[in-house]
C-alpha cells in the first residue's frame, strides 16, 4: 500500500529514504531523529518491506506530517530494492537515508546539506558516526561508509537488488558508481549513530554471525541467492541448484511417504533430493535460529514445501506426515525437542551429526538426552557414536530402533563429474589438499612435510581469514610449500581435488586408549571432508591412532582408503609409494559411491517404514484427535509463512 499524498509542489531539498524491517522496537526513536532535525526542507518515503511485527502501526501517527509517505511491500524484497522504490517516489536533487535502527542528530541534514554546498565537485557528503554506545569515528569505518552517514546528490544510478546480488558491501551496492561522479567529502562533525545490535543487518548477511541460512529466514527469502559478502564465501545458489529445480516434481509412489523434516540439513541439503526422487513427499519445519552452514528453508533447489515454525503442532496437523525426521546438528536439538514433545503420536525419527559434548556447553544436554531416549527411532552417524550413547542412556540403546549413517553426506550427482590429472605427474613433488580448516596442522609441521617435499594447499577463503597468523607463520617455515586458492563448492570438487595424491583429515592424537567414556569429539566424528575427498577419489590422511578408538579411522581403514602416519618421515614414504602405483587411489574411486546419500537412500527409508509401521497402532487416535484422517495434498499454502521450496 502507498500512502496516498505525493511530494509536495514545491520541491524539497532533500529525500530521505527510510528503509524498515522487523524493527518495531527502533522505528519510533528514528523516525523522531528525523522530525527533530533542525533542516526542515526535506521529504521521507519509508517502505516498510515485508511486515513482520507492529511496524505499520507505529509509523501511521508520523503520516500526520506531510513530509512523510509511506509504501508497504507485501514480502520483503530486500535492502536494495527498498531503497529502489523510495528513490522512484522521491525527486529532490539530495538523497539521505535513515535505515530505522539508527539515528541523526538534530543537526545531521543541515551539516551534510552545508558540506555539499562548499564543496560543489563533491558527489557525496558522509558525517561522523557513532558505531557503538562510546566510540565514534569522524573517519569511514573498516565496514565503510554506512547509510546513516550520507547526504548524495541525485543519479540516475539505482541500487543493486537482491535478485542480483546479495552483499554487505555498499561499494559494490551503490557507493562505486558514485564515487565516479566526483569525490566524497566528510563534514568532519559526529551528527549520527550506526546502531550495534545483534539483529543489525551487517551482521545478519555476514558470517559467521549471520550467513545466508540466518539472512534466508530473517527475511524470508524464497529464491535462491547469489550471495558474496565481506566476510565469506561466494555462494551461488541459482546456478548450483539450478538441475534441481528445473525438473518437475516427482510423481508420489504408490507407497510414499509424507515426511516433515524437522531442523536443519547442515552442508549437503539436497542429498534429501534422494527421498524426493522414490516418490515421496518433503516438508520442512526449520529451526529459528541456524549457523551460517545450518541449511533451512524455503531450500534453493525446491521439492521441498514449507510450514511455519511458529506452532509445530499447528504443523504437523497442517501436513499429516507419516514420520517426522528430526535433523542435524546441536544448534537444531532445542527446537527438535520442542517439535518431538508436539508430535502427538505422529512416529518420530531422530538424526544426529555432531555436538553432543557442545549440548552439554550450551544447556541443550536434557533436549538431547530427550530426543534420544524418546524417539521411535534414532540414527546415529557412526558405530562408535552409536556406542558412546549407549554408555550415556543406556536405556534407550536398542538394535530394532537404531540406524548408522552419516547425517551429511552429500548427494551422487555431485560424484558424476570428470576427474583431472594429478599435479605430481607434471610437477614431480607430492602435492595433499585440505578442503577446510588444517586442524591439528601445526606451522612446524608444515615445514616438516615440505622437508619430505610435500606440498600443501588449502582451500576456502573465508577460512583462510581466520586462519591468517597461522598461514603467514607457514609460509615463512615453509616457503613455497604453501598454497592458497579459494573455496570449491559442489560442483568443482572432483575436477579440482582429483588434482591431488592426497588429502587431510583432522590431525590429531587420540587419548582415549580404547574406553568409550574417554572418547571426545574428535574421535567419534566423521569429518564432512571425508566425503568430499572420496568424490574426488583421493586417499584421506590422518594420524594413525591405533589402539584408541577413532570413527575417521576405523572407517577408512575399513574401506581401504587411507593413510595413516606418525612421522613427517613416514608419510612421505607412505605418499611416494601411493604415488608410484596408485592403489590407494583406485580403491578410494571403487569406494567413493559408499559416501554418497543417494547410496544409502533405500536403506533410510526402510528404516523410516519400520519405525512407522511400529508406531501404526498409536498413530490413529492421534490423528483423530487433530480431527480427520491424513490428507494426501501435497502443496501447503499459507499467506504469511508457508511456501513451496
Amino acid at each position: 500500500m502507498t500512502d496516498g499524498a505525493g511530494p509536495a509542489t514545491r520541491q524539497p531539498a532533500v529525500s530521505v529514504l527510510v528503509p524498515t524491517y522487523g524493527q518495531a522496537a527502533f522505528v519510533r526513536r528514528a523516525l523522531d531523529s528525523l522530525v527533530r532535525q533542525s533542516f526542515p526542507d526535506w521529504e521521507a518515503h519509508v517502505v516498510i518491506d515485508g511486515s513482520i511485527d507492529d511496524t505499520p502501526a507505529l509509523v501511521e501517527p508520523y503520516r500526520d506530517d506531510p513530509r512523510i509517505h509511506v509504501t508497504e511491500l507485501e514480502w520483503n524484497s530486500g535492502i536494495g530494492a527498498a531503497l529502489n522504490v523510495a528513490l522512484d517516489a522521491t525527486a529532490a536533487p539530495l538523497v539521505a537515508y535513515l535505515p530505522t535502527d539508527d539515528v541523526w542528530h538534530a543537526d545531521h541534514l543541515a551539516t551534510a546539506v552545508a558540506t555539499l554546498a562548499a564543496n560543489p565537485d563533491a558527489a557525496l557528503a558522509y558525517a561522523g558516526i557513532r558505531h557503538h554506545y562510546n566510540r565514534t569515528s569522524l573517519e569511514p569505518l573498516p565496514d565503510g561508509i554506512q547509510l546513516v552517514q550520507v547526504v548524495h546528490r541525485r543519479t540516475s544510478d539505482r541500487w543493486l537488488e537482491r535478485s542480483e546480488l546479495v552483499t554487505d558491501d555498499l561499494e559494490r551496492m551503490y557507493w562505486g558508481r558514485l564515487r565516479e561522479r566526483g569525490p566524497f567529502v566528510a563534514t568532519g562533525r559526529v551528527t549520527c549513530e550506526w546502531v550495534d545490535h545483534p539483529l543489525q543487518h551487517s551482521k545478519v548477511v555476514r558470517e559467521p554471525i549471520g550467513g545466508i541460512n540466518p539472512y534466508r529466514l530473517r527475511y524470508r527469502v524464497r529464491e535462491p541467492m547469489r550471495y558474496d559478502t565481506t566476510v565469506g564465501d561466494r555462494i551461488d545458489e541459482v546456478e548450483r541448484y539450478r538441475s534441481f529445480r528445473d525438473r518437475p516434481d516427482t510423481p508420489l509412489a504408490s507407497d510414499g511417504l509424507r515426511i516433515l523434516l524437522v531442523g536443519e540439513l547442515s552442508y549437503n541439503p539436497e542429498r534429501i533430493l534422494a527421498l524426493e526422487e522414490r516418490g515421496h513427499r518433503l516438508f520442512g519445519l526449520w529451526t529459528p535460529d541456524p549457523y551460517w552452514y545450518n541449511a533451512v528453508g524455503p531450500q534453493p533447489f525446491g521439492h521441498v514445501t514449507d510450514v511455519p515454525t511458529s506452532d509445530p503442532r499447528a504443523a504437523i496437523e497442517a501436513v499429516r506426515p507419516d514420520v517426522i525426521y528430526g535433523l542435524l546438528n546441536w544448534q537444531a536439538v532445542p527446537f527438535a525437542a520442542r517439535v518431538l514433545r508436539a508430535s502427538g503420536g505422529t512416529p518420530f525419527v531422530w538424526h544426529f551429526k555432531e555436538g553432543p559434548f557442545i549440548c552439554l556447553e550450551k544447556g541443550s544436554w536434557a533436549d538431547l538426552i530427550e530426543l534420544t531416549s524418546r524417539a521411535d527411532g534414532v540414527i546415529h552417524s557412526s558405530a562408535e557414536m552409536r556406542d558412546w550413547f549407549a554408555t550415556v542412556v543406556p536405556d534407550a540403546a536398542d538394535p530394532d530402533r537404531e540406524l548408522v549413517l552419516d547425517g551429511d553426506l552429500p548427494k551422487a550427482d555431485w560424484f558424476r563429474r570428470p576427474f583431472s590429472g594429478r599435479l605430481s605427474d607434471t610437477e614431480g613433488e607430492i602435492h595433499t589438499v585440505v578442503p577446510g580448516r588444517p586442524i591439528g596442522l601445526h606451522p612446524e609441521t608444515v615445514a616438516e612435510l615440505a622437508g619430505e617435499g610435500i606440498h600443501l594447499h588449502f582451500y576456502g577463503d573465508f577460512t583462510q581469514g581466520q586462519w591468517r597468523a597461522w598461514i603467514d607463520r607457514s609460509a615463512s617455515l615453509a616457503p613455497g610449500y604453501l598454497h592458497l586458492h579459494p573455496t570449491v563448492d559442489q560442483r568443482g570438487w572432483v575436477e579440482e581435488f582429483s588434482r591431488y595424491d592426497a588429502g587431510w583429515l583432522h590431525v590429531f592424537e587420540s587419548a582415549n586408549g580404547g574406553e568409550l567414556h574417554r572418547a571426545n569429539w574428535d574421535d567419534l566424528n566423521l569429518p564432512a571432508r571425508m566425503a568430499t575427498l572420496a568424490a574426488a577419489g583421493v586417499p584421506m590422511i590422518q594420524r594413525d591412532n591405533s589402539g584408541s578408538i577413532v570413527a575417521a579411522q576405523a572407517l577408512a581403514e575399513r574401506l581401504g582408503v587411507g593413510i595413516s602416519f606418525r612421522s613427517a618421515e613416514g608419510l612421505g614414504a607412505a605418499l611416494r609409494a601411493e604415488v608410484a602405483d596408485r592403489a590407494i587411489a583406485t580403491r578410494v574411486r571403487d569406494a567413493r559411491d559408499a559416501f554418497a546419500f543417494d547410496t544409502h537412500a533405500d536403506r533410510l527409508i526402510r528404516f523410516l517404514r519400520t519405525v512407522v509401521d511400529r508406531r501404526a497402532p498409536a498413530v490413529v487416535p492421534a490423528i483423530r484427535a487433530f480431527g480427520g484422517g491424513r490428507r494426501r495434498d501435497t502443496k501447503l499454502q499459507d499467506a504469511r509463512g508457508t511456501s513451496p521450496g
